[in-house]
């Protein structure tokens, strides 16, 4: 994997001591490097799928982009007593900011955030507050950069109804096993077709406009600070691009308001939790304020409900196709992973009311 060759290309300085897996992403390899006996001069170190991102030289320049504009914006806009941090570029022994390997992988280093921890799942009301403020901030700090200012790194990425054209390929290229849960995935999202291209139509008819997202705003990439408990990053930048930034809402809301997470092991447990909903919009609109008028805010609810149901389209896809694409700890893990989502969305469904009266008081 040249995991240690490619520290020493960015760490040169220090001696390395140590290196760990770090985090649960489920596309790139992540790592935390400690440069030094002591623990001093950490910093996490990355290598790119490439099957995923096939343009990852467009990844470090719209990051160059993205980094600029919001340190530019910081001092101004971060409000009184609360930290905010964007990830720092490491320079690799050519100046850099990337190294490829000689089998050709593609890795990058950057700064570790002191005094900061990430959850799997949202802990407590309080947790999806600060969640739903991070988001928005991110929003706030990129709503004057042109969507146009960004390479489409993942072209097609949360347009739902080209996911779904890809899993009716993939379900009638090959035969599929005949179990409970399988037939159940299938039943489910035969009987969702007409919801995937909800956010799509609003963008054709211009009621829902481009603006520069972040891609993967979930539970997991949102830093808070250890002292103060207040969020202090929003970090795994790849997929920053152009699109919908319901997409981004649709996705918050979808990790935050399920206490039992994406890896939940009871189904029974799966559930979205209304309250937590309302916890994360008061966070998001303290941060964002007009950000969203009202037009826009009529889609929050779908972008939720959709987001959910994509995830879990695109988690029984990569199952049937062999796992391409997200990283598997055993053999089944895509396929409970997709009806997690799919037992979300059906939350979602049930208790449509509710959450449509907490989106509009919010």
């Amino acid at each position: 994997m040249h995991l240690r060759e490619a520290a020493k290309r960015f760490g040169a300085r220090d001696p390395i001591a140590q290196i760990d897996r770090f985090g649960a992403g489920n596309v790139n390899d992540t790592f935390l490097v400690n440069a030094s006996p002591c623990g001093n001069g950490r910093f996490i170190l990355q290598r790119i799928n490439g099957r995923v991102f096939t343009m990852p030289e467009w990844i470090m320049q719209n990051l160059r982009v993205v980094s600029a504009h919001v340190g530019a914006r910081l001092a101004s806009a971060t409000p009184p007593g609360r930290r905010w941090e964007m990830v720092r570029f490491l320079a690799a022994k050519d100046l850099k900011d990337y190294w490829i390997d000689p089998q050709g992988g593609f890795w990058r280093a950057m700064s570790y955030i002191e005094d900061a921890l990430s959850f799997e799942a949202i802990v407590s009301l309080y947790h999806a507050t600060e969640v739903g403020f991070a988001v928005g901030f991110f929003h706030t700090l990129v709503s004057d950069l042109a969507p146009g200012a960004l390479q489409d790194t993942l072209e097609g990425f949360h347009v739902t109804p080209r996911y779904l054209r890809r899993y009716q390929a993939v379900l009638e290229s090959r035969p599929v096993a005949s179990t409970a849960e399988i037939a159940y995935c299938i039943d489910f999202i035969e009987k969702r077709r007409k919801l995937c291209s909800v956010l799509e139509d609003a963008k054709a008819l211009g009621r829902l406009p481009l603006r520069i997202i972040h891609g993967d705003p979930k539970v997991a990439n949102i830093m808070i600070d250890t002292r103060t408990n207040l969020a202090v990053s929003l970090v795994d930048l790849d997929t920053v691009k152009p699109g919908l930034v319901h997409y981004d809402i649709g996705d918050a809301l979808r990790s935050c308001c399920n206490p039992a997470g994406e890896e939940a092991q009871s189904l029974d447990t799966v559930r979205f939790e209304p309250e937590l909903c309302r916890a994360f919009l008061k966070g998001y609109f303290a941060a964002a304020k007009d950000f969203l008028p009202a037009s826009e805010r009529e889609f929050v609810y779908d972008s939720v409900r959709l987001i959910a149901f994509e995830l879990g389209l695109r988690f029984f896809t990569d199952f049937l196709e062999g796992d391409l694409y997200f990283r598997v700890d055993y053999s089944m893990q895509n396929l409970r992973r997709a009806l997690v989502q799919f037992r979300l969305a059906e939350s979602i469904e049930s208790q449509a009311p509710v959450v449509q009266t907490i989106i509009r008081q919010a």
